[in-house]
């Protein structure tokens, strides 16, 4: 009786369904998800073609994205391993085959090459981690070689146990042969290996229940070799001569498949075998990495390890602190919470920002609650919100095991060096290192200085230029001559179309579009943009420029802003995306027109170099805290207090459960702006306000003495008055009210003090909930770490669960001033504004120009409800004053001026620089706080 016959075809499109529906499992887990294999090639063989276009067919088929990536058959050995490393480091790769044999004119180490393959990609199985891992029986936790894996399967599907039999294999390539040994060993067959050294390998083949070939001999086995019944699978593909075909010859296996069929039970043909489970088998692997893949980025507690603080007392300095402390190495913390290798560029071992493809991976994950950490009204006590903040994230992450993040504004330098110091936190809750997070960073801050500059030297070249030339001589120069032919600029061509004129051969332009084209026209006066510099410095506050006698008399009066006032500044906070970006710089606003039309930087022909100064400015930052509860770092405007958008700072974080921003300055300011402006914007709806308070700066707002710096601290505040703390409470009332105006549930944290009493602490809390606050907490989060903030973690968790019914405080469409009015009013508590001369003029300016639709953003003391700064506690009875009125068009608001309040801080008599030294021996920074 002839035996059955085992069809590949058959099993293989078996295993194909399957493979179908799981990716489309898969597809339902994340619809932008796809198996990826990489499939490279070096050289043109016919042969390798041939397998390649196989395999590409069949992952298509299956719902696999396969690249084919060739090499010539020039390339070299570091060449080659270079592309292994590229797609080993890109997460969209699942799987990865090097085609064999590698055909070029150098010498290459294939087992080299194959072993550059990162293992978890090796769907191939040829890696010798992988082949180890077989051979120890490892079988859940490596990839099986595809054509042993596809013997395996025809095996199974004759029905005949594997265990127990005796097994023969012929042949011990590293492909077939000793993968299929250890395989069917590890089924728990007796198996033999036969070679070429084989003695009496008849004999030996006669005792096979199980007979694998995979010589590579043409009809060497033959059919009163193999013992009667037993299961014969031939992998070998061989041409012998045959004239009835066409091409001379016919393809036969290792097996002599006449006489052999006769003999055994069960028989692969040849073709139509093995050969169609190998490819079925690398579809398989492909598809089990991308599982592995996505099981191991699945929604879940991050696998985060955290640290245990030693905790001192007295409480050392800050910088003393951070450098007890060892910090993790900064791509390990990566893996930990969910970052792929390709999406986070490394700034050395503790700091590095996250790519923004990770955006486009994550984008289906639900959001994370949203908190918002803010505070009363601030004095120069301090209140401790980044303190808080990061307090409170070492309480959810390291102590309450949550997924979260802290989004914290990067320090600028001036303040460092200035009166304030660093922002990093302080005591057991602060970023580290702080000497890395306080200095430079990873140069945000320096690449908005060098982009705000480029626009502020563009304006003046542009209008001294144009003062001093003819039309045609200005035309000429802006479209230059170039191997005998003008050609505009791809901007150049933005502003010919924002002109009306659809032209493109600079040649054809008439006289009087060259003249609208070429000349901008920027009346002096109108130019609103300011040069910046990231140091605090009195004496940029009112400058003139051009005085030297190239410029020609051609002078203006000017000024500096602290680089962080800068609108780039605030379109970082606001932007999305690099495109969002592009377009939120072109359309920046500079100046007006003599006829009164605005001027962008679009216009200027330099929101292209913008992008491309501020590309990587716009990836956030990644560090750690102290307990390593994740940091996420996002930049804060001086007068703006906006910060980064939803997309970077919210989706593009894997499965959190919670992330917070702290919002600068009073909730009054920095809640306000973030409220009306960035979740306008966002799209994101907050759950949760975290307002901190501290009981020596309540009862600064009561009525408390003047403080001066160097000085020791009154009385009042270091002993206990609750006379005064409860008249000061009256500010944390009316910052609690103007949370409530959004809808948004508030949790009062109530930083500690070691001069606080029992009974100001109680007060102040029972006072908060008095005033609705969901819940007010005392926090020790400066003395303990994230142990100190649990009470306030839980209370925020359930103020998370809470009911909220957010809203924004205005419309867009009411008119500028009623805008304007409802914040003065609600939140501020005036009773009007008052419209100066020059702000009543922008509002008819930007009114016309189109801006009118546009949020605000209120430039005004963050040192008081009013805008006069000595004015603590809730200052009733005032009428705003709105000096002048400012667009930020590309970052998307207006912002008018409260009063006056400088734009540059100046340095006081005794600056932080003082106390900063670098230890030549150790190279340690001293004096940070």
């Amino acid at each position: 009786m002839s035996a059955q016959i085992i069809s590949g075809k058959e099993v293989s499109a078996q295993v194909r369904e399957c493979l179908k529906k799981d990716v489309g499992q898969m597809k339902l887990q994340d619809p932008n998800f796809r198996p990826g294999l990489v499939v490279l090639q070096v050289g043109d063989r016919d042969d390798s073609n041939l397998y390649i276009s196989m395999k590409l067919k069949a992952a298509a088929e299956i719902g696999i994205n396969a690249t084919h990536m060739r090499l010539p058959k020039t390339a070299t050995e570091e060449e080659v391993l270079h592309s292994i490393t590229e797609v080993n480091e890109n997460s969209s790769f699942h799987g990865l085959i090097v085609q064999l044999p590698l055909d070029s004119i150098h010498k290459i180490d294939t087992e080299k090459v194959t072993n550059a393959v990162a293992p978890e990609k090796d769907v191939d199985g040829l890696t010798s981690i992988n082949a180890g891992k077989l051979s120890r029986g490892d079988l859940g936790d490596c990839f099986i070689p595809c054509t042993p894996n596809g013997c395996m399967e025809l095996i199974r599907q004759t029905g005949v146990s594997v265990a127990g039999k005796r097994a023969v294999v012929i042949g011990r390539s590293k492909i077939v042969g000793a993968p299929m040994h250890d395989l069917l060993l590890w089924n728990h067959a007796t198996v033999t290996t036969c070679h070429s050294k084989t003695v009496d390998l008849p004999g030996e083949v006669g005792k096979a229940d199980i007979l694998v070939v995979g010589i590579g001999k043409a009809e060497m086995v033959k059919g009163d070799w193999i013992k009667k019944g037993a299961v014969v699978i031939d992998c070998g593909i061989n041409h012998i001569p045959d004239k009835s075909k066409a091409s001379g010859k016919r393809v036969v296996g290792d097996v002599h498949y006449a006489s052999a069929k006769e003999q055994a039970g069960f028989i692969t043909p040849v073709p139509g075998g093995v050969g169609p489970m190998t490819v079925a088998m690398l579809m398989a692997n492909t598809v089990l990495s991308a599982k592995r893949f996505l099981d191991s980025h699945k929604s879940g507690n991050w696998n985060i390890s955290y640290t245990k603080l030693n905790l001192q007392k007295p409480v050392p300095s800050d910088i003393a602190i951070s450098r007890s402390c060892v910090p993790k190495p900064i791509d390990r913390l990566a893996r930990e919470v969910g970052l792929l290798s390709d999406e986070v560029e490394l700034y050395g071992k503790t700091k590095a920002k996250v790519q923004l493809n990770i955006i486009k991976r994550l984008q289906a994950q639900p959001d994370g609650k949203y908190v918002v950490v803010t505070g009363i009204t601030p004095t120069p006590l301090g209140e401790g919100k980044s303190t808080t903040t990061i307090g409170l994230v070492q309480a959810l992450g390291a102590h309450m095991k949550l997924n979260v993040f802290a989004c914290v504004r990067q320090p600028s330098q001036g303040p460092t060096f200035g009166i304030k110091g660093g922002a990093a936190g302080g005591g057991y809750s602060q970023v580290i290192p702080m000497e890395e997070f306080n200095l430079h960073l990873t140069g945000d801050i320096h690449a908005i200085t060098a982009a705000n500059n480029l626009v502020a030297a563009a304006i003046d070249a542009r209008m001294f230029h144009e003062a001093t030339q003819s039309d045609k001589a200005l035309y000429n120069r802006l479209v230059p001559l170039s191997g005998g032919q003008r050609t505009f600029s791809p901007i150049q061509i933005n502003r010919l179309k924002k002109l009306g004129i659809e032209k493109t051969d600079p040649s054809t332009l008439t006289e009087e579009e060259i003249t609208r084209f070429a000349r901008l026209d920027i009346e002096p006066s109108s130019v609103t943009w300011q040069r910046v510099l990231d140091t605090n410095d009195r004496f940029l506050r009112k400058i003139t420029i051009g005085q030297s006698p190239t410029e020609k008399g051609h002078t203006r009066e000017a000024q500096f802003d602290i680089t962080v006032a800068s609108e780039i500044m605030a379109v970082l906070a606001l932007t999305s995306s690099l495109e969002d970006m592009r377009q939120r710089l072109a359309k920046m606003v500079v100046a007006t027109s003599r006829s009164g039309e605005p001027i962008t930087t679009e216009d200027l022909g330099v929101s292209g170099a913008l992008t491309v100064l501020m590309r990587d400015a716009i990836k956030p930052n990644l560090m750690q805290t102290l307990e390593v509860g994740e940091t996420l770092l996002t930049y804060k405007g001086y007068l703006k207090e906006l910060y980064k958008p939803k997309n970077i700072s919210v989706r593009a974080l894997s499965f959190l459960y919670l992330q917070m921003t702290e919002a600068g300055f009073g909730a009054d300011i920095g809640m306000e702006k973030f409220f009306n402006i960035k979740c306008r914007y966002s799209g994101l709806r907050p759950h949760v306000v975290v307002l901190v308070a501290t009981v020596r700066a309540l009862k600064m707002h009561g009525g408390g003495p003047t403080v001066t710096a160097g000085m020791p601290l009154p009385k009042e505040y270091i002993e206990e008055n609750l006379e005064l703390l409860e008249k000061g409470c009256s500010n944390m009332r009316k910052q609690i009210e103007n949370a409530q105006h959004f809808g948004v549930p508030v949790v009062v944290a109530v930083n500690g003090f070691k001069t606080d009493t029992e009974a100001e602490l109680d007060l102040v809390c029972s006072m908060a909930k008095a005033a609705g606050a969901f819940d007010a907490v005392r926090c020790s989060h400066w003395a303990e770490g994230g142990a100190g903030a649990v009470a306030l973690g839980q209370a925020v968790q359930r103020a998370s669960e809470a009911p909220s019914n957010f809203k924004f405080l205005y419309d867009l469409e009411l008119p500028i001033a009623d805008k304007i009015r409802i914040i003065g009013q609600k939140i501020y508590g005036a009773d009007d504004i008052e419209l100066l001369p020059e702000a009543q003029r922008k509002v008819e300016l930007y009114t016309k120009q189109g801006f009118g639709n546009l949020p605000i953003c209120m430039a005004k003391t963050h040192l008081s409800l009013s805008h006069e700064a000595d004015k603590k506690g809730v200052p009733t009875g005032f009428v705003l004053p709105i000096r002048d009125i400012r667009a930020s068009v590309g970052s998307g608001f207006l912002f008018p001026l409260v009063g006056t309040m400088p734009t540059i801080p100046g340095l006081p008599t005794r600056p932080c620089f003082y106390d900063i030294d670098l230890d030549p021996e150790t190279e340690q920074v001293n004096g940070l706080f």
